[in-house]
C-alpha cells in the first residue's frame, strides 16, 4: 500500500492509476472514493484508466486510509487503498 504525505492545511490531488490492471479495450466506467473520517474527499474526477481525488483536512500526526473503488464498461469492479498520513510541514 502506497502511503502519500500531506500537510493538514493541505488541499491536493492524489491519483489511483488503473491502466495496468484493466483489460485491454475496457475503461473505468464509475468510482467512488472514500476516506477515513477526518480526511476528506473533496472531489474526484474519472477517466478511461484513473480516478484522482481532492483531499483536504486531517490531523496532524494522523494516518488515514483512502479506498478507490471502481466499475469498467466490461462489469469488472475491484478497489486500491492508499494511505495518507499527515505531518505539519
Amino acid at each position: 500500500m502506497t502511503t502519500y504525505v500531506k500537510d493538514p492545511s493541505a488541499t491536493l490531488d492524489y491519483a489511483f492509476d488503473w491502466s495496468s490492471w484493466l483489460a485491454s479495450g475496457d475503461s473505468i466506467a464509475s468510482a467512488t472514493v472514500t476516506a477515513d473520517t477526518g480526511l476528506t474527499v473533496a472531489s474526484t474526477s474519472v477517466s478511461s484508466s484513473s480516478v484522482t481525488a481532492w483531499l483536504s483536512g486531517g490531523e496532524a500526526g494522523s494516518l488515514y486510509r483512502v479506498v478507490c473503488q471502481v466499475t469498467t464498461e466490461g462489469g469488472r469492479t475491484d478497489e486500491r487503498t492508499m494511505q495518507i498520513e499527515v505531518t505539519q510541514r
